[in-house]
């Protein structure tokens, strides 16, 4: 049998497995799909840098591009050796595929609170890839039945007496132990022959059923349940309403980053590979620790108090100079420190350690939360409730610190500590317990490498010194004197402030920079610094051609 076929056999097996998985994760639960599961199981392992680099160069897609990866390697690394094996024997095939499933198993049993239901997935699909390996090399070895061993002579037919003057009926023939042997016979050795219409026949089924298994997986085990919960949310009216936005906190220049980021266009950066699905009638948020008395919250409850509106601006430490993982937008939700003050913090009490619905935890400075700022559990999102991607159906959201150590989404768990006694999810991965945000600024036009006119050109950006304060935003060109860029207006301190300035350019490849001042008097350093390990520090600059 060619290579190619012996690949394609594990191929197609090693899809059924993975399609049937799907399907029954679907009813277990999503996040027991034994791809996402080992997915999940290379984030935790990843060294600090390597997550790094995936945030930088893939963005929003690195999940994708992990899960996209695992499936790779599954479906055109394993698999066809898989059946390369099978073909040897059929046995080794197998043990290849249980080897596989004690992998796919590992990777869902050792999740936070894993059942002994979530290994069913993993079983059904090895069981179904199994099967699908067996029907396939049955028949691409022509599907002849029951076979002998390989070697064997073949079965002998039953004996019957000679008949009188036929054929033998001369000396020696009729005798009664005479026996007639088949016409053709299956020379002794000889393996089956190799039938590569009935391969790919059996392939293309294969891979039909693989796909709808998955695609049917995907849909019953997504969102509709917590979308049609979504949509039935009734937003009560703040409270605390925000404060107007001023007229001109907008420039309007078009390549310029609106005040108000959409929330479809709004970063997400987060640990889960699937989002989690919470029903809003299961939710609860569980405070205890180093608390007077333990507090329990359900949806309906956090809804039913005093509600805060406030225009925040969120970012990720993993964002680099002038990179794009931030985003500002308008925020409803109760004070942390109202649902704090009910549990009643114990002296000493300095971190709160966040725990989200997938596993993941987040370390928040006490101070920080009960210092007046708008710290959140936010529920809605400019003006409709929080979308699933961005923590339906509470999420976390406190100005001033980066989303690390903050920004808790899909939240369930705040257990009230030190940080002396716990850590979060990042610090033992090498980054810094506490991460206030650092004054940075972006020149959001031109981009670099753009091709200007020579004369009047605008450049623009945003700066952000959350929950300080930009006044003032300095630009240079090609190295010379730092010129005030005009400011737009801002409702507080907590948002990032668009800037402008008019600039003449000369022919020529021209070099610009940005540097911020906040309302403390700092300047922004133009010391370079890596992300690692409480963000990246620097000046953004970049390079046009004038011509």
């Amino acid at each position: 049998m060619p290579v190619w076929a012996r690949g394609l056999l594990g191929l197609v097996a090693g899809g059924v497995a993975l399609g049937i998985a799907q399907l029954v994760a679907a009813f277990v639960g999503p996040e027991t799909f034994p791809v996402l599961a080992v997915g999940d199981a290379t984030v935790d392992l990843t060294p600090a840098p390597v997550k790094d680099f995936a945030i930088r160069t893939f963005g929003e897609s690195d999940k994708a591009v992990l899960v996209g990866g695992v499936l790779v390697v599954v479906l055109f690394g394993v698999a066809p050796l898989i059946g390369m094996l099978a073909l040897r024997r059929l046995s080794y095939g197998f043990a290849g595929l249980a080897v596989f499933g004690v992998v796919g198993l590992l990777a869902v049993l050792t999740r936070p609170e894993a059942g002994v239901l979530d290994a069913f997935p993993t079983l059904a699909g090895v069981g179904a890839g199994a099967w699908a390996l067996a029907w396939l090399v049955r028949r691409a070895t022509g599907d002849a039945g029951p076979v002998h061993a390989v070697g064997a002579p073949p079965p002998l037919q039953p004996a019957r007496a000679a008949t009188p003057g036929g054929p033998g009926s001369g000396a020696g023939s009729g005798d009664a132990g005479a026996v007639e042997r088949p016409a053709v016979m299956w020379v002794a050795g000889e393996p089956p022959e190799f039938d590569r219409r009935r391969l790919l026949t059996g392939a293309a089924g294969g891979v039909v059923a693989a796909g709808a298994a998955y695609v049917l997986g995907q849909t019953l085990g997504g969102r509709q349940t917590v979308d049609v919960a979504r949509a039935g949310v009734a937003l009560p009216k703040p409270a605390t309403p925000a404060r107007p936005i001023p007229a001109g906190a907008d420039l309007r220049i078009g390549g310029l980053s609106p005040f108000i980021t959409p929330n479809k266009d709004f970063y997400r950066v987060d640990t889960a590979l699937i989002v989690p699905q919470v029903d809003p009638d299961d939710w609860t948020l569980r405070i205890h620790g180093m608390v007077d008395r333990p507090v329990e919250i359900t949806y309906a409850e956090l809804l039913k108090m005093p509600l805060t509106e406030a225009d925040v601006t969120l970012t990720c430490v993993s964002n680099e100079v002038g990179g794009s993982l931030a985003g500002n937008a308008r925020w409803l939700g109760v004070r942390m420190a109202e649902v704090l003050r009910q549990a009643g913090l114990q002296s000493g009490a300095d971190m709160l350690l966040s725990t989200s619905s997938d596993g993941f935890t987040c370390g928040t400075p006490v101070d920080v939360v009960m210092d007046g700022r708008d710290a959140l559990f936010a529920v809605a999102m400019n003006g409709e409730v929080l979308p699933v991607d961005h923590g339906f159906p509470v999420r976390q959201v406190v100005p001033g610190l980066y989303g690390y150590v903050s920004a808790t989404k899909w939240v369930v768990d705040i257990k009230v500590t030190r940080f002396d006694r716990d850590q979060a999810y990042w610090t033992p991965r090498g980054w810094s317990a506490r991460g206030p945000i650092k004054t940075q600024s972006r020149i959001d036009l031109p981009k670099t490498a753009d091709t200007l006119k020579p004369g009047r050109n605008t450049v623009a950006g945003v700066a952000w010194a959350q929950h300080t304060g930009v006044d003032a935003v300095e630009v240079r060109f090609d190295g010379g004197e730092w010129r005030q860029a005009k400011l737009a207006e801002v409702p507080g301190p907590d948002t990032w402030r668009q800037w402008s300035i008019d600039w003449d350019a000369r022919p020529g490849e021209r070099r610009i920079e940005v540097r911020a001042t906040d309302a403390s008097g700092y300047t922004q350093t133009g010391e370079l610094a890596p992300v690692a390990p409480d963000g990246a520090t620097g000046w953004h600059t970049i390079t046009v051609n004038v011509v």
